[in-house]
């Protein structure tokens, strides 16, 4: 018979500077750098259980926001499904690492994903923590130049210019897009 699966939570941890920085932990045990998180405390929620591990392995209180996502992986014979929350941190640590953890370090996101142990963790932050970041507002792009609307006139004139297969070309797009567009709001998409 097959045993229940570990259920755990973490969070992908954010912190404010002229780089957004990641938390990535140090675990004694087997001296690789992984997300932080652990498994659930019975009772406990895993939006609940994210919180109190990243408080006992980053040593920081943390604001929790939208949930980003679930990993499963095997682990010790046993699956182990993880759901990650993106969590921000203010401030310096308020508490002393948990004895598992030797280290917590803040690194930027590309830092991150290099220095992750386990691929399965790197393919994670690869394609969520971009979300993260620009979910909470830390990405550093320099606003756009705001471009002046074009009259139609304008429009109308940049479309005469056109060959007859980019004429065709432009139409399958606006096609293409509108159904696009109906789709969405129709709930298909």
């Amino acid at each position: 018979m097959a045993r229940a699966p570990v259920m755990a939570a973490g969070g992908i941890v954010l912190r404010r500077g002229d780089t957004p920085l990641v938390a990535i932990v140090r675990q004694r045990k087997r001296n690789e750098w992984v997300l932080p998180k652990g498994k659930l405390d019975d009772g406990e929620t895993p939006k609940e259980a994210a919180h109190r591990e990243v408080l006992e392995e980053t040593g920081h209180d943390v604001a929790i926001h939208e949930f980003l996502g679930t990993i499963a992986y095997q682990s010790g014979g046993r699956s182990k499904i993880v759901h990650f929350w993106r969590m921000e941190a203010e401030g310096g640590p308020v508490r002393k690492l948990m004895n598992d953890i030797k280290a917590v370090d803040w690194v930027p996101l590309e830092d991150a994903i290099a220095r992750l142990s386990r691929e399965y963790e790197r393919a994670f932050l690869t394609q969520i923590g971009p979300v993260a970041i620009a979910a909470s507002g830390l990405a550093s792009s320099p606003a756009p130049e705001p471009t002046p609307p074009l009259a139609a006139d304008d429009i109308d004139a940049a479309l005469q210019t056109l060959t007859p297969a980019e004429a065709a070309s432009v139409d399958e797009l606006h096609h293409g897009l509108l159904q696009k567009v109906r789709a969405w709001l129709r709930g298909e998409a």
